[in-house]
């Protein structure tokens, strides 16, 4: 079983992901262990995303979480729609781009923008296991998890006002590569 917890706030509020020990990966046969502990990040960080500002009383926050997970739902659909694309394991036309990643990357930027680094890194972490496991699954091409993590990267920088943060995390991209940069402001 893993676990990952962080607080946030004077009032003590805290994020819990937990990864069930019956899904973790090393517990199954072939990718449904990977797809099944991805499935469970993802969710894990939509419901932090959506749960944290009501627990926090934030309903900008609130607002925002939702706006930035709706957007990063809808690109990803319509990419689906509009450009199908076969799957690893040939179930379907539907792996350009990974949902799991562009979801679970929306919800980590929010609540990284929205509390901070102490929640935004462990959250980042957990979007960057799901990205890895649906690859991990036969679920999803490379390239379907590095477009999904930047529409989901790019909705929850985009629709989340930040908040007064000293450590950020910025993703880049160019011609010939990508990465990711910290920066600290002190």
């Amino acid at each position: 079983m893993a676990w990952i917890m962080t607080g946030i706030g004077g009032r003590g509020a805290a994020l819990c992901l937990v990864g069930a020990a019956a899904a973790w990966p090393g517990h199954a046969r072939g990718g449904s262990g990977w797809d099944e502990a991805g499935t469970i990040g993802r969710d894990m960080l939509v419901v932090g995303a959506l749960a944290l500002p009501a627990i926090e009383g934030d309903w900008k926050g609130e607002l925002q979480a939702g706006a930035s997970l709706g957007a990063a739902f809808l690109a990803t659909e319509a990419l689906k729609q509009g450009l199908p694309s076969r799957r690893p394991d040939g179930s379907d036309r539907r792996s350009f781009p990974s949902g799991h990643t562009s979801l679970s990357f929306a919800a980590a930027a929010t609540l990284h923008n929205r509390y901070g680094w102490k929640l935004g890194l462990p959250a980042q972490m957990v979007a960057a296991f799901v990205g890895g496991s649906r690859v991990a699954a036969d679920r999803h091409h490379w390239y379907d998890v590095a477009v999904g993590a930047a529409i989901g990267e790019a909705s929850g920088l985009l629709l989340t006002i930040r908040q007064n943060d000293h450590v950020r995390l910025l993703p880049w991209g160019g011609t010939t590569g990508g990465g990711a940069t910290f920066a600290l402001r002190f």
